[in-house]
């Protein structure tokens, strides 16, 4: 099995370490971080992951701004998006659902589970390491 490539698109540094940690060492993931929209949009591009983790709310384009960029560029389309936020709302998982977004975890996460959160929500056979 190929190892998974997951690209984290936070403005937080301590929330990059802690999914970084998680992803690589429950999950067995390699893990690229971007600290804004703007860096997220060029890694995605040039890196192209298995699935972006993208949180909502950036101060210099949003997570819904960043997916609706990416989804404009046919290189990054395909790119499967999982929402992170602090704020669901039912209303949100419509919306988020029907541009195309595969899911939503909610912050704060549980890290542990984490990993297997994502494989859920794609589809991947996930086993801890």
């Amino acid at each position: 099995m190929t190892m998974k490539r997951v690209l984290v698109i936070d403005d937080e540094d301590v929330v990059q370490e802690v999914i970084q940690g998680c992803l690589e060492d429950v999950g067995g993931w390699e893990t690229l971080l971007a600290g804004s929209g703007s860096e997220g949009l060029i890694i995605a591009t040039n890196e192209l992951p298995d699935v972006i983790l993208l949180d909502v709310s950036m101060p210099d384009i949003d997570g819904v701004e960043t997916f609706q960029k990416l989804q404009e560029n046919p290189t990054t389309k395909d790119i499967p998006v999982v929402l992170l936020t602090a704020k669901i709302q039912p209303a949100d998982r419509d919306r988020f659902s029907q541009l195309g977004i595969v899911g939503m975890i909610a912050k704060p996460f549980d890290p542990i589970m984490l990993a297997s959160q994502v494989a859920a929500m794609l589809g991947w056979e996930f086993e801890t390491i």
